[in-house]
């Protein structure tokens, strides 16, 4: 995709159409000027010469591209006719047949970045409706590469799992880090020295998977190897049902994205 497009966020003043603005911005996908985001009550100051408005049609009227971030118990009451522009949906649970219907297009996409996407760093699953054309599917990876890293889908199942699994993001590690966190102060150590020693470790295997392109299970695998303190530590954190635990955790979060397609 070479030329910038005229993309509307409607809730481009919320945390994640925020930053999705941003990645899109910094990456050259949009310029300010050919960017729309509504508000609900008060402006934000940010993204200079860009188009506020707290009248959604009017954001749909402006633009090529229409961004639903909105959370899905608010999207009933959204009122937008998208005169079949291509709509990209970043809720969860929503059918793409759904969002079609209802704002008047068959050129629909459903995605589910997380939160990293404000560092650029996000993980995006997509999947398209089928009267999307090439040059939609281009934009859509043109903006969800700008945060990231994205994949099309090959089923809305597909993006459901993975609402739990990716769209989760940094909350699963962050889970972890807090565990491992409280467990090195009551042993002790200040807050401050547990705080960097744990968020080193996260960041730091993060990049090491990510630049060696690395299986987990292989990684895990070195470690056992060695039957060290890492050893020790993966054996009783399996007895004590780590893996059920996260099996369940993905598995509550799955459903939890299947019924709320469905209220």
């Amino acid at each position: 995709m070479s030329a910038s497009i005229r993309l509307g966020i409607v809730g481009g003043a919320g945390w994640l159409g925020g930053a999705i603005a941003g990645a899109a911005l910094e990456a050259g996908v949009v310029q300010a000027q050919d960017l729309a985001l509504s508000y609900r009550s008060t402006r934000p100051d940010r993204f200079a010469g860009a188009f506020w408005t707290d009248d959604n049609q009017s954001l749909a009227d402006h633009s090529d591209v229409i961004l639903l971030s909105v959370r899905p118990q608010d999207w009933p009451e959204l009122a937008i006719d998208a005169k079949d522009k291509l709509v990209i949906s970043v809720m969860a649970g929503i059918r793409l047949a759904e969002i079609g219907q209802k704002h008047g297009t068959r050129r629909v996409v459903r995605t589910l970045p997380n939160a990293a996407a404000e560092v650029a760093k996000s993980y995006t699953p997509w999947i398209a409706s089928s009267d999307t054309t090439k040059e939609d599917r281009a934009v859509v990876r043109a903006i969800f590469s700008a945060c990231g890293l994205q994949d099309e889908v090959g089923s809305e199942r597909d993006i459901d799992y993975l609402t739990g699994l990716t769209g989760s993001g940094p909350a699963f590690p962050a889970l972890l880090a807090d565990a491992m966190m409280r467990h090195a102060i009551a042993f002790g150590l200040k807050p401050e020295v547990a705080q960097r020693a744990v968020n080193t470790v996260l960041t730091g295997t993060g990049r090491m998977l990510e630049v060696k392109d690395a299986s987990p299970a292989d990684t895990v695998e070195a470690f056992l190897g060695y039957r060290g303190t890492t050893a020790a530590a993966i054996e009783m954190m399996r007895e004590a049902g780590f893996d059920e635990a996260v099996a369940k955790g993905l598995t509550a979060a799955f459903e939890k994205s299947i019924a709320m397609g469905e209220a």
